[in-house]
């Protein structure tokens, strides 16, 4: 049977209900207790490495799942990632690019009740985890949640509380877990060994135009940042003309070796700067990046990545246009 490692870091799946709401307070082992099942199929074991709430995670923490996974790559056969479902998408994309082609799985899960509920989708997801991690055709990073397997890049949160939270964007699911069997519908090749990452640069962010937005806003976050997410309208259309400036910001911050990409607050079916003149322009004007079919959490996680590892520009392009675990499609 495979060996499969548990590595518990907090969310709602382990939580308890407190005075001032659900707090993260169940251990690895303790998780491990709910699903004694998975002991049919596979030999799980269980650390700890911090048991937070998703909403408090931060660069640091995904380094530090990353180093656990390297140092414990050898001794296992795959990963199961119990997380909080609010940022998960970012950790799984972030843990993509950390730890690229990846032969053994890294499967998140978690949930929207905690695991000693009753009526808790924990357990079911937990069960699923393993069984995916250990089956024969798993590899890289991935989500598993209400059934479906979802590309660690392509992953989306779009419902708040009930169980079927997560959507895979402009992407199918790789497979479904149903009736205690898995159905692969994308089988990825395996590679022969994992490329790991453990250094980042958060100086990254993400800036959602509204109509009226001042060009004041945008010159902070270049201000602050090495690269900036921007992201436009239909199929990334960008404000132009006197009232809002926001040409004369880009091209004094081009200048000084700034990054921006540019996106669309469009869910479904990605970018296209090419079909209107409010995202011909800009492009045709800027040595920037265009998202296409790339999700906010894979964009943000994957410039972090990128700029740890070069400020060239045309190593950046070189990079950012280069897909990673399904990320960019089409």
């Amino acid at each position: 049977m495979k060996k499969i490692l548990l590595i518990a870091t907090g969310g709602t799946i382990a939580s308890h209900s407190g005075e001032e709401g659900l707090i993260p307070e169940i251990q690895a082992s303790g998780l491990l207790k709910c699903v004694p099942e998975v002991f049919d199929f596979c030999q799980p074991s269980a650390i700890q490495i911090f048991n937070i709430d998703s909403t408090n995670v931060t660069p640091a923490h995904w380094i530090l799942l990353a180093q656990t996974i390297r140092e414990n790559y050898d001794k296992y056969d795959g990963f199961v990632v119990c997380h909080g479902t609010d940022t998960m998408s970012y950790t799984a994309a972030m843990i993509s690019y950390m730890v690229q082609h990846s032969p053994k799985p890294i499967v998140f899960t978690g949930s929207q009740q905690p695991i000693d509920k009753e009526d808790t989708d924990g357990r079911i997801n937990l069960r699923d985890s393993f069984l995916y991690a250990a089956s024969d055709n798993a590899c890289d990073v991935v989500i598993v949640f209400q059934g479906k397997v979802i590309a660690g890049t392509k992953a989306k949160k779009v419902r708040t509380k009930s169980f079927n939270a997560f959507t895979s964007v402009s992407f199918p699911n790789l497979g479904v877990i149903r009736d205690g069997k898995v159905i692969q519908y994308i089988v990825t090749p395996k590679q022969e060994n994992a490329e790991f990452f453990l250094e980042l640069n958060d100086k990254v962010g993400l800036l959602m135009l509204t109509p009226g937005a001042k060009k004041e806003i945008l010159d902070a976050y270049f201000r602050h940042l090495d690269a900036v997410v921007l992201s436009g309208y239909g199929t990334g259309g960008i404000p132009e003309g006197e009232y809002y400036g926001f040409y004369e910001t880009i091209e004094s911050w081009e200048r000084k070796g700034k990054t921006l990409v540019v996106t669309t607050q469009v869910q479904e079916e990605g970018s296209d700067m090419n079909v209107y003149r409010v995202g011909r322009g800009l492009k045709n004007r800027f040595d920037l990046l265009e998202s296409y079919s790339m999700t906010y959490e894979s964009i943000i996680t994957k410039l972090m990545w990128i700029l740890a590892q070069t400020k060239d520009d045309e190593k950046i392009k070189e990079l950012f246009y280069k897909t990673v675990n399904y990320d960019l499609i089409g």
